[in-house]
């Protein structure tokens, strides 16, 4: 029989240099200094947990895990490699192909994670983890895989803080649409924004709503409001504030809980970036606020209106500097650049920023509040992986700190948007880019940005882009019709 947590012996319960993340040390983490909950492994069984689901996110976004009983899980724990061997073609899986360049032989070992292990309430008897995909070297040694997208996100985090004493809090918004059926679509109901009628009592999309929110507050999220979308039958969930890994990890387990939640009611949650095209579409919006690390000299005052520290504003200068080629991670789709189009309120074609501009890429909010002012980027969709999304944007600020960039864009938040300006107008508040239009030109400038490339990593971002590029042709096949396209866009995402 195995051992419970309080029996075993090793690093296992104990800080060791195992906790140490480096390139040739394990992830296997079981503490953590960041604040999150962490869910103590001796209370599994008390919790009646039965099954473990060891859980990644692939380069196109996709969920996947494997189920382990809990009793493996636990002996899994004791062994010399606490996690599991899983194919090298795991990075190349795009939906039921695989992308060029990827094969059968090979194998990484997948490090779980203990601090981001987590109750599935929506589903009883199940827990789930995440981890760090590892190169195999041989038996009793792991590194970094340089593709893992969780693995990029961490040492990004950990270079800011430990070269440029920089630290930054995260909140994801969901929006999502609850359809009846797929095949045509149809909305669960024709409602609005905020409008009472989208949960009466009694509805099913009601039930869904609060089921969903039940499952995020049990399980330690934050959960902090819902409600309905502009969109006939879509809805919004808003989870509070996180250090970047740990809110990817919330944001894929509320993704997950959104989508077990509505099929156990026999409804379809879509996140596909934009369903009908006189409608506005979903959005994957991420609040970033960037901080000083404890201990570090407070950053001087940049500006007073609006106002924003030093380091803040060189955040958001390397942020719009780079954001069309990060456009590639956050809008990884061709039906992502339907949504993103001047006058829908996400965010607009120009590359910009503005107080409380719903039409600006990047939205300065509670800007009055040092605590919690922060930057809402809207240029993002559910379809895109949150890991690669929070490197992307957070390396594109880092970049802005370290070169110390100067802010050459002026705040466009008095009452015109940038579409709606002149060209003269634009160019006074140093307005001159657009983002890109399509992922083709989004991956160029991603292959192009050799600062980005750099925090990123090279190979990562060429392995992503070639995954990127098949993913396109898997959802968009030659030959077959928009429905076609779109039925399967709704079932993958």
């Amino acid at each position: 029989m195995s051992k419970l947590p309080s029996q075993l012996d090793g690093p296992f319960l104990t800080a060791s240099t195992r906790t140490t993340i480096g390139s040739s040390t394990s992830h296997f983490i079981p503490q953590t200094d960041t604040g999150v909950q962490q869910l103590p492994l001796g209370a599994l069984p008390e919790l009646g947990v039965s099954f473990i689901r060891v859980t990644w996110v692939d380069l196109t976004n996709i969920v996947r895990y494997r189920v382990l009983p809990l009793s493996y899980f636990y002996r899994l724990l004791q062994s010399a490699q606490p996690g599991l061997t899983v194919t090298k073609s795991v990075m190349g899986l795009v939906l039921d192909t695989m992308a060029e360049g990827f094969g059968p032989v090979g194998e990484y070992i997948y490090a779980v994670d203990l601090t981001s292990l987590r109750l599935c309430t929506y589903a009883p008897g199940h827990a789930s983890v995440l981890g760090f995909f590892q190169a195999k070297t041989d038996v009793w040694n792991e590194i970094d895989t340089p593709v893992c997208p969780r693995t990029i996100l961490q040492r990004i985090i950990r270079q800011a803080e430990e070269t440029l004493h920089i630290r930054f809090l995260v909140g994801t918004e969901t929006e999502f649409v609850l359809l009846k059926s797929t095949v045509p679509p149809v909305p669960v109901n024709n409602q609005g924004w905020c409008a009472s009628g989208a949960l009466m009592t009694g509805a099913v999309e009601t039930q869904v709503m609060e089921e969903i929110a039940k499952a995020l507050i049990d399980a330690r999220i934050e959960l902090q409001v819902f409600h309905s979308e502009a969109v006939n039958g879509q809805y919004e969930v808003v989870t509070g504030p996180l250090p970047p890994l740990e809110a990817a990890d919330v944001l894929v387990h509320t993704r997950e809980t959104i989508y077990n939640v509505a099929h156990k009611h026999g409804l379809r949650a879509t996140l596909a970036p934009r369903l009908r095209k006189d409608k506005y579409g979903s959005g994957a919006h991420v609040h970033i606020s960037v901080q000083k690390a404890p201990g570090s000299p407070p950053s001087p005052v940049w500006s007073e209106k609006p106002p924003l520290t030093r380091i803040e504003a060189q955040f958001l200068a390397g942020l719009l500097e780079h954001l069309p080629a990060v456009s590639a991670l956050t809008l990884p789709l061709p039906q992502s650049y339907c949504r993103i189009i001047d006058g829908m309120h996400a965010g607009g074609t120009w590359v910009c920023w503005g107080v409380d501009n719903r039409e600006a890429p990047v939205r300065l909010t509670k800007e009055t509040q040092p605590k919690s002012r922060n930057f809402e980027v809207k240029t993002i969709d559910g379809t895109s992986n949150p890991y690669l999304v929070l490197a992307g944007l957070l390396a594109a600020g880092i970049i802005g700190i370290r070169d110390e960039l100067c802010l050459v864009h002026d705040n466009c938040g008095d009452g015109r948007t940038a579409a709606e300006m002149t060209r003269e107008e634009r160019e006074s508040k140093g307005i001159h880019k657009r983002l890109p239009s399509d992922i083709g030109t989004a991956r160029k400038y991603l292959l192009e940005d050799k600062k980005l490339k750099e925090l990123l990593g090279e190979e990562a971002v060429r392995v992503y882009v070639r995954v990127n590029e098949a993913l396109g042709k898997a959802i968009n096949r030659d030959g077959e019709t928009e429905d076609t396209k779109e039925t399967r866009l709704i079932e993958s995402y």
